[in-house]
């Protein structure tokens, strides 16, 4: 069961304005660099499900984060059908990520009052989202659509709230061209937890890129 609201989850999304990204199949690992993003100063976590088993670590990262990183917001992304939100969310997700819009989980989501942030490319897409109760839009993939794309979104629907996925680097170049178009959040993976970081097992250099980034999403907002 969630441990946040999606009123918490959404808040904290926009407070923050970062959500790190990230999948491996050991659990070690994975237990390692979200408490190295924690440290940095993150307060969500978006464990990416995209191999066999992955329910498995993510019930285990789950238990060690209430344990260890209690304001720690877990999600589960590359979530594609119903049948796996309700299964990532009787282990304690507490929002749910999907690479395309589905209407399924909307509701599974919904029903148990849980954040859920679809993969939107259209403002047909968009709209039909937020009908069906999206709080934060998931522009996926990021860097085919832009910075310019979410001005056009926001132009006729400055309600939207979005929050874009791939083609953002923690850099104050790409998060202040994202920021000053109006995304109230971004989501990085690789661009953050990168391959050097993990091969290295570097969690203290991750640590340090958390902080950075976090900072430079502050000073960019003002």
């Amino acid at each position: 069961m969630a441990q946040f609201t999606r009123i918490e989850v959404a808040q904290k999304m926009k407070e923050t304005g970062l959500v790190p990204l990230y999948y491996n199949q050991d659990i070690e690992l994975c237990k390692n660099v979200v408490k190295a993003c924690y440290d940095g100063g993150a307060r969500l976590f978006e464990f990416t499900a995209r191999g066999d088993f992955a329910h498995e670590v993510f019930a285990e990262l789950v238990k060690y984060s209430i344990k260890e990183m209690p304001e720690m917001i877990l999600g589960v992304g590359s979530v594609t059908d119903a049948a796996a939100a309700s299964l990532y969310l009787q282990l304690g997700a507490n929002f749910i990520v999907t690479p395309v819009f589905r209407e399924d989980i909307a509701i599974v989501c919904n029903r148990r009052k849980v954040l859920w942030s679809p993969g939107c490319g259209s403002l047909t897409e968009i709209a039909k989202a937020e009908e069906m109760g999206c709080e934060i839009i998931k522009l996926f993939p990021g860097d085919v659509y832009g910075p310019q794309f979410v001005k056009g979104v926001l132009a006729p629907q400055p309600w939207t709230s979005i929050m874009p996925t791939g083609g953002v680097s923690p850099t104050e170049e790409s998060l202040k061209q994202w920021f000053d178009a109006g995304v109230v959040c971004v989501g990085m993976g690789s661009k953050l937890i990168s391959e050097k970081i993990i091969s290295e097992k570097n969690f203290s250099a991750l640590t340090s890129d958390t902080q950075k980034a976090l900072s430079i999403i502050k000073s960019v907002r003002k």
